[in-house]
């Protein structure tokens, strides 16, 4: 016999938790790593580390735990972001890069390309449809800025 009560997980859709939580911000602009640490921490992700050059994001990606790499182009050192989205890629760390011109060849390497400027909220809306591709789930409206590279529309 139904009383019409039903245990608290039955007739909702169960909601998975975001698979990205841990951030690597690869940027050489001091102001703007200041501005992603900050917008990032708001919206409640944590930042793994934030560094400008090649060294220190292939030593952090080493150590673990991080979930996402977002990386500009053009860094301090001989190797730029690109290197650092290769190395990423060959660990299994998805990669979203944020810059003002997007590499060609980045579409072997990345899940996409949010171009600069941007505001704050477009980086955080990015990395939610970065999110949702990773979990496999519909994704949000793409931010302005935003490129995604072999992605479904």
């Amino acid at each position: 016999m139904f009383f019409g009560l039903l245990k608290q997980d039955e007739g909702k859709p169960q909601r998975r938790k975001r698979s990205v939580r841990t951030v690597l911000v690869v940027e050489d602009e001091p102001l703007v790593a200041f501005d992603n640490e900050h917008a990032l921490e708001q919206a409640g992700y944590r930042i793994a580390a934030t560094v400008n050059d090649y060294d220190h994001a292939v030593r952090v990606m080493d150590e673990g735990g991080v979930d996402l790499v977002i990386a500009d182009v053009g860094l301090h050192g001989e190797r730029n972001g690109i290197d650092v989205a290769r190395y990423a890629a060959a660990q299994g760390l998805p990669v979203l890069f944020v810059t003002g011109r997007c590499p060609i060849d980045a579409r072997s390497i990345a899940m996409g390309c949010l171009a600069k400027p941007y505001a704050p909220r477009d980086l955080i809306a990015s990395i939610v449809v970065i999110d949702a591709l990773l979990r496999g789930v519909r994704r949000p409206k793409l931010p302005p800025g935003l490129s995604l590279f072999d992605a479904p529309d």
